[in-house]
């Protein structure tokens, strides 16, 4: 069915309504859970949703789009609605109005998504909508409506068949129990509703911890003297009564942050307002990390994570995600969704078959993000058959699109180009803290030395979790030596997507070193093979580290050898603060961000402005977007460790991915600002073979 766009239809976000929404969320003014929303007629009591989950889209020869549309309501909307499905209707057409008028698109569709009652428990119902939609010409834009009613905020756009999407990507969406959040009264999620009214994101990519859930070990009394045995833990098994306890809290603490963005904490309260607005109009994939479990899970010790009580908290943890991230009741068939890989096990302690998620971002963009958290062990990220599975899956794919995917993203929870700390490690595990640990278990001094799961020192779990920790290392170089060699052969740009860390920077792997043959060093970026770029950007949320972090990092920061045609380190990127004057760290920012990446030819007019006075193929310079430098590229070919400049500059082509970290600028400030510091990453020019990759003596 269709009708003529009616005077709305292109009406912007309400930044405004967003605006005041932040500045009643002050920390100062939050008191308690808000309010489940009421809507349609008949009216229902919404507790969580609507929340969107993007599935994939040009699957096979087609041209189609797939998503799912989760809303949990209370029991009692029953009452009003005599046990029916709350409808949801929809119209789509073209996103912006056209230059020339076209009968044919100057138009809305409407019609139905169909939805079941996938889940009930306790008060609430949880309900699944299919989305199946067709790609056109032109971007789209979607508005929906629960029964009758339409919301500014019930709307998702769709790019054009020909066009890639725009990726919002974030992490660490939450505080840590102990954060001090008095003074955080802008939000970050307000940028990114900015951004989206400008150029739409088609996709949001959580990158772990999108969900905190270290509260978890106050659920139960039983739970909590657990935790609290003198001895490293009992062999306690988990009682029902226990069990119930966990389902309980996780349940109502997704229904509080995913539908309500309210936690609290240990200093207080926080109401994440705008969180779950962006939900219902961005279209998320996403991957879990230890905090939508609990601190450090899969990194403790193997007594630790062993013990039925802490596989009952990854059970019960698993649960909930699957069902408010991936939108799946439990003992769902889980070949029903194609955009999984499964592992072939179940984890060790989750005792759960790993879910990596392919998903293809448009016509030139994929992504893969890897399930680094259900088969984690203090020794293992991934067991070898899942990396076979999902190498295999890429392969696929990849080869299927017959050179149409230019760029493909990675998503990892934790950096994989990142300072070593293995030094810390040693000391923390050295045998000579063993009396201190000690004492400070039995809580006489130093009570914040150790953690409460397994005795060892706070921090232990934050550094085994890191791809380069010393358990780890080994399992990291192999990945990325297979990542490096896919992505050369098939001719296509591997950029990684992390988070976790709390700050952001750009770390990065290229060509480089005594190895490589004159006639095989890159001219430019988009030449290079070997070259994969790190975003790291974390938190949208939690509180960064402190300076003194910062700096540590920075000093710890080397040029490494992967190989020894291979180099890695971090990108020189922050030459200011995000207010002026100069800083000392230009490698890492302690501020909260996001990241977005944007292909050149998809940016919006007032976005190219910055690039206005350069030409295509003019080398960039990482750095704020506001003060842009070109770097000459050398005129011959020379020894690629001699050229530092042109190593930090990246081509401005169309088909590059503009990847940009919006930093927060002041977290006081309710308008929720930020500074954008951009790098060009550019698809690869034809097909490599390399060889030796890894290897550091040959």
């Amino acid at each position: 069915m269709s009708e003529s766009k009616n005077n709305g239809w292109f009406e912007p976000i309400p930044l405004d309504q967003y605006q005041k929404l932040v500045e009643k969320a002050i920390p100062q003014n939050i008191q308690t859970v808000p309010d489940d929303e009421v809507v349609g007629q008949p009216a229902i009591h919404v507790a969580c949703g609507p929340n969107i989950r993007f599935l994939g889209c040009l699957e096979g020869s087609s041209n189609n789009y797939r998503a799912s549309i989760l809303l949990v309501t209370r029991k009692k909307s029953e009452r009003t609605t005599e046990g029916k499905i709350p409808e949801i209707i929809y119209k789509i057409g073209r996103s912006s109005e056209p230059e020339i008028q076209d009968k044919e698109t100057d138009c809305v569709v409407t019609g139905n998504f169909p939805g079941k009652l996938i889940y009930q428990e306790e008060d609430y119902l949880f309900y699944r909508y299919a989305v199946n939609l067709k790609l056109k010409s032109y971007e789209q834009k979607v508005e929906y409506a629960i029964n009758s009613e339409f919301r500014s905020d019930y709307m998702f756009y769709l790019p054009a068949i020909e066009q890639s999407m725009n990726i919002m990507s974030y992490s660490c969406n939450g505080f840590s129990l102990g954060a001090d959040i008095s003074t955080f009264k802008g939000s970050l999620w307000l940028d990114v509703l900015k951004k989206h009214n400008k150029l739409h994101y088609h996709v949001m990519i959580g990158g772990g911890d999108q969900i905190y859930c270290d509260s978890i070990k106050f659920s139960s009394p039983e739970f909590r003297r657990w935790l609290k045995h003198i001895k490293k833990h009992s062999l306690w098994k988990m009682s029902s009564s226990v069990r119930a306890s966990l389902d309980h809290y996780y349940l109502n603490h997704y229904v509080e942050w995913f539908g309500k963005g309210y936690m609290e904490i240990s200093l207080g309260k926080t109401c994440q307002i705008l969180f779950p607005k962006v939900m219902h109009q961005i279209p998320q994939v996403n991957m879990f990390d230890d905090h939508d479990i609990i601190d450090g899970f899969g990194s403790y010790s193997k007594f630790t994570m062993s013990q039925s009580m802490f596989k009952g908290v990854g059970s019960s943890a698993f649960k909930y995600y699957m069902l408010f991230q991936h939108h799946t009741f439990p003992k769902e068939d889980v070949s029903i969704e194609k955009s999984w890989i499964l592992g072939t096990t179940p984890g060790p302690y989750i005792q759960k078959e790993s879910r990596s998620v392919y998903a293809r971002l448009g016509k030139e963009i994929a992504m893969i993000a890897l399930d680094c958290r259900t088969e984690r062990t203090k020794k293992q990220i991934c067991t070898e058959s899942t990396y076979n599975h999902v190498f295999s899956r890429l392969e696929r794919e990849i080869s299927s699109s017959k050179g149409e995917i230019k760029h493909l993203l990675v998503q990892l929870g934790v950096p994989i180009c990142y300072p070593r700390m293995v030094w810390a490690e040693v000391i923390m595990e050295s045998p000579i803290l063993y009396p201190l640990k000690w004492i400070a278990r039995k809580g006489w001094i130093f009570k914040g030395l150790v953690n409460e799961f397994d005795g060892s020192v706070e921090l232990l779990d934050d550094l085994n979790d890191h791809w380069c920790a010393r358990h780890h290392k080994a399992e990291r170089n192999r990945f990325v030596s297979r990542l490096m060699k896919f992505g050369a052969e098939h001719g296509i740009r591997l950029t990684i997507l992390s988070g976790d860390v709390h700050l952001c920077c750009f770390s990065r792997l290229y060509t480089c070193g005594k190895k490589v043959k004159q006639d095989h060093i890159p001219k430019t970026a988009a030449e290079d093979p070997r070259l994969i770029i790190n975003v790291i950007s974390s938190a949208i949320v939690n509180t960064p580290p402190p300076n003194g972090m910062a700096t540590m990092l920075q000093k710890r920061s080397k040029l490494h050898t992967f190989d020894l045609s291979t180099k890695e380190d971090v990108i020189p990127l922050f030459k200011h603060k995000v207010q002026k004057p100069a800083r000392g760290n230009e490698l890492f920012f302690n501020s909260r961000n996001f990241s977005d990446l944007i292909l050149v030819k998809n940016l919006t007019h007032d976005q190219q402005k910055y690039f206005k006075n350069f030409k295509q193929g003019d080398l960039i310079k990482a750095g704020p977007i506001s003060e842009l430098e070109v770097v000459t590229p050398p005129s011959d070919k020379c020894d690629c460790e001699s050229t530092p400049e042109t190593h930090n500059a990246y081509p401005l082509l169309p088909d590059s991915l503009l990847t940009s970290l919006h930093v927060e600028i002041d977290r006081e400030n309710t308008s929720s600002e930020t500074q954008q510091f951009q790098l060009l990453i550019p698809a690869l020019n034809g097909k490599h073979k390399l060889e030796h990759v890894g290897d550091k003596h040959w």
